[in-house]
């Protein structure tokens, strides 16, 4: 804060610089001396100045420089009853008033709000946004707010602001009729509607909302996540075609895990229906209890294919069944090269599971004989 003194008994020059971020109203310090006639009154732009004399709010000066004289200041001489003009020095109490924007505060409801919706029903939801406000009405906000306070900051208000927001808002939803579903689309013109309503009662304190933002409007974590599950068997479509399609999908994939399990699934069902439907001597459900048929064993693991390295070229793929009557005819020895999916590089058919092909293939005859 800077203010300039007059060395001595009076008061000439009256100013305030605003080192602050969050002081809405300063009173000018006197300390006891009175305000010279004549003096000067410096209100920057973004501030008012109050004049409170003997408790009676005065003269309010908007941006500009003025000398504190009888033309002036007509409220003050109305006042006093200086009809014929003054020059006496006078004591008067002055506020400056910071009439700039204050951002960014925050509003949110601290109890769910009830409204009925046209799809779910009674739901609860909350909500959370920010604002900003202004002086509008020096007077009127020196009057009803601010009282006698000699350094008045915006937090001092805020929670009383953030309380009407949030009546305001509470009333507003319930009577609006919007869905819950479409109230993230329509924020907006929501929020509209609710600084449409609250101008009035804001009025009131000589403030003014220049901007309001709906940030967010959620329901319950438990009716959010009933609604995701929803939202699941939306995007699913028909829950039987969908079954179908994963245990399709699972059998045409008989080495994964996953397959076997939903094509085990899959027939346990089946067995299941169609117990259901037949008694254990094929009499109708409703004479005879339903036996569940014990699900079937899974399918066996596809057969290995394998390749044959001859003469530097590559045969194949054979099943186990063609590289036995490959062995038996000679055409397949242990030191053939062969190779699987799976496999690391080439190796001998003695050293891979082809070993046991040549169990019954008698060796090659010695030498000789």
């Amino acid at each position: 804060m800077v203010f300039d003194f007059l060395k001595g008994e009076f008061i000439d020059v009256i100013s305030w610089l605003d080192d602050t971020r969050d002081t809405m109203v300063w009173r000018f310090e006197r300390r006891g001396q009175a305000i010279k006639y004549g003096a000067k009154l410096t209100v920057r732009e973004g501030q008012a100045a109050v004049f409170v004399h003997e408790g009676q709010l005065a003269d309010v000066f908007g941006p500009g420089l003025y000398m504190l004289e009888t033309n002036n200041m007509p409220i003050m001489t109305t006042l006093q009853h200086w009809d014929h003009g003054f020059s006496s020095p006078f004591k008067s109490e002055v506020y400056f008033v910071n009439t700039t924007r204050f951002n960014d505060h925050k509003w949110g409801t601290k109890n769910p709000i009830m409204c009925r919706d046209p799809e779910f029903g009674p739901v609860r939801i909350r909500a959370f946004g920010s604002y900003s406000m202004r002086v509008s009405d020096p007077g009127v906000f020196l009057r009803e707010i601010v009282g006698t306070d000699g350094e008045f900051t915006a937090d001092e208000v805020s929670n009383q602001i953030r309380n009407i927001i949030v009546q305001e808002f509470s009333q507003t939803v319930a009577k609006s009729g919007i869905p819950v579903l479409d109230m993230a689309a329509n924020t907006a013109d929501l929020g509209k509607i609710v600084t449409t309503a609250i101008s009035p009662k804001i009025a009131e304190y000589g403030l003014i909302l220049p901007e309001f933002y709906i940030e967010n409007v959620s329901l319950p974590e438990e009716v959010e996540k009933v609604l995701d599950k929803r939202t699941s068997i939306g995007i699913a479509g028909d829950l039987n075609k969908y079954m179908q399609f994963n245990a399709a999908e699972g059998m045409a994939n008989p080495a994964s895990g996953a397959g076997a399990m939903l094509g085990a699934g899959m027939a346990a069902g089946m067995g299941l229906g169609m117990a259901q439907q037949t008694g254990p001597w094929g009499a109708p459900a409703a004479q005879a209890p339903a036996v569940a048929a014990p699900p079937p064993p899974p399918p066996p693991p596809a057969a290995a294919a394998w390749h044959v390295a001859e003469n530097g070229a590559t045969k194949g793929p054979f099943d186990e069944g063609t590289l036995a009557q490959m062995a038996a005819s000679g055409a397949l020895s242990r030191a053939s090269m062969v190779w699987t999916a799976g496999q690391d590089g080439w190796k001998m058919a003695a050293d891979t599971a082809l070993k046991r092909l040549f169990d019954s293939v008698p060796p090659p005859p010695p030498p000789g004989l």
